[in-house]
This record gives C-alpha cells, structure tokens and sequence, in this order.
C-alpha cells in the first residue's frame, strides 16, 4: 500500500497540485475538523466508490490511518484502483504537525 506523510500532502497543497482526498470517518467526526476532502465513512466506501477520483492521486485519511487502510484495501481489491495513497497518522498526524488547536474525536 502507498502512503504519503502529512508533509508530502501540505507540499502538494501548497503547490496546487491535483489531488482528491477521501476522508472515511464518521460524519460527527469530519464535522468536527477535516482537511476539505470528501466524507465517505468507510462503511459506505465500496457503494459510494464513484465519488472517488481515477486520474489523479488520491489520499485517503481517517483519524490515524488505520481506517483508511482498510478503505484503500477494499478499493483496491474489489475496483483495482492504483491512484490510493495512505494518510500516514492520519488527521491526529496533521494537528500535530499544522493544526494544535484542531479538535479530533
């Protein structure tokens, strides 16, 4: 599974490059703080796999990656997808590092 670090993904929002993020948390919890990508709680990731990006680089982040890679493996598996690139820590990775005063569940 590819994964990308919390740096890598601020150097590509700082360079405008074309991504997706796919954030699998729950509702209440990309309500509470999310970095502006697409809620798919990961229950609902393989009915709603049509909202996720084939042509360009995709990052999929949950609280601390474990969710995500769960997604990523299941997208993987059942659509073949190759543009998926794991969170590494997650949104708790990125309060650390850019956002103290960010509120995580």
């Amino acid at each position: 599974m590819k994964e990308i670090t919390v740096e890598q993904l601020k150097q590509k929002m700082d360079n405008n490059e074309p991504f997706q993020i796919i954030d699998v948390r729950e509702d209440f919890e990309y309500e509470m703080s999310n970095l502006n990508g697409v809620n798919i709680p990961l229950a609902g990731i393989l009915l709603e796999a049509e909202k996720i990006s084939k042509d360009i680089p995709v990052v999929v982040q949950c609280r601390s990656g474990k969710r995500s890679a769960m997604a990523i493996m299941q997208l993987e598996h059942h659509f073949g997808l190759e543009n998926l690139y794991n969170l590494q820590g997650g949104i708790m990775a990125w309060k650390e590092a850019y956002d103290p005063s960010m509120q995580v569940y």
